[in-house]
């Protein structure tokens, strides 16, 4: 690993984004062209001392995690990303599969603008990618687990906790539409281990999802209706829209209420409340994708 290019390398990619690109505002003081060092490690949810010392070439080979989250917010594209990777003498990942998958740059920016409503991507496995400071509010946020477990279909089925998200008689409705998902899934990424690895565990764990799995029925979650139990504001009645990725393996996904209805004004209590669950007891750990 060269410590020195890999820093260089950050350093130019930081100048070249703009404030406005990632949601920031650029204010009057500013004194470089592009983001600042502490901007692009809150962005990546890393300390401003770490990134500070990867820039100046020195400290430890940074692992797959923290270049996967430097590369969203550095809005790098696939080559970039890639690039950044080799740099830092670590296999390129698939750009598609697990947390680490790469988020495309125009999904981001999309992403950025939504700052009025819970919005966040995701994998096609529902593995929680980023999300907005609401969408944490919201539902929580990703949980600190790697492999299958990062998906929410897989909790789903093997952890009971996973569906505290949702009231009890809505239960059987979401099971069934994350199976017909997945489904179509499986159809479309053919033989990708990550997928049969995930079907045949299931199969293994549930007898749920074995039943509903054996019908066959198929059917991409590109919206629905959701009620969402928070801890504070109780059930939230809201509408649940989702912007598919060319290549179909990374979702937007965005949450709306009716302008003056109950779950508008749940919403905007949302945003006071912030990411503290004071209802919650101590140490819970809440669900997190949809």
């Amino acid at each position: 690993m060269n410590h020195a290019e890999l820093g260089a390398y950050l350093k130019s990619r930081r100048g070249r984004v703009r404030p406005a690109d990632v949601g920031l505002t650029a204010g009057t003081r500013r004194r470089v062209p592009g983001l600042r060092r502490e901007e692009v490690a809150h962005l990546a949810g890393l300390s401003a001392d770490y990134y500070t010392e990867l820039e100046r070439g020195r400290g430890a080979q940074p692992s797959a995690q923290v270049l996967a989250a430097l590369a969203r917010a550095l809005r790098l594209d696939g080559d970039a990303r890639d690039h950044l990777f080799h740099l830092a003498d670590r296999p390129v990942p698939p750009a598609a599969l697990g947390p680490d998958a790469h988020v495309p740059p125009a999904l981001l920016g999309l992403l950025d603008r939504l700052t009025t409503t819970p919005a966040q991507i995701i994998t096609d496995l529902h593995e929680t990618l980023v999300q907005n400071p609401l969408a944490a509010a919201l539902v929580g946020p990703p949980p600190a687990v790697r492999g299958l477990a990062a998906g929410l279909v897989y909790r789903w089925f093997t952890d009971p906790e996973a569906r505290a998200l949702y009231p009890a008689e809505d239960h059987p409705h979401h099971s069934r539409v994350f199976v017909a998902d997945l489904q179509a899934v499986a159809a479309r990424r053919g033989r990708d281990p990550r997928v049969r690895r995930t079907v045949a565990e299931l199969r293994r764990r549930s007898a749920e999802f074995t039943a509903l799995w054996d019908t066959h029925d198929v059917g991409l979650r590109r919206a629905d209706h959701k009620r969402i139990v928070h801890p504070v504001l109780g059930v939230i009645d809201l509408d649940c829209h989702s912007l598919f990725s060319e290549d179909g393996c990374r979702r937007l996904l965005w949450f709306t209420a009716p302008p003056g209805s109950a779950a508008a004004g749940q919403l905007d209590l949302l945003s006071v409340i912030g990411v503290q669950d004071l209802a919650a007891p101590a140490g819970a750990d809440r669900r997190t994708d949809v």
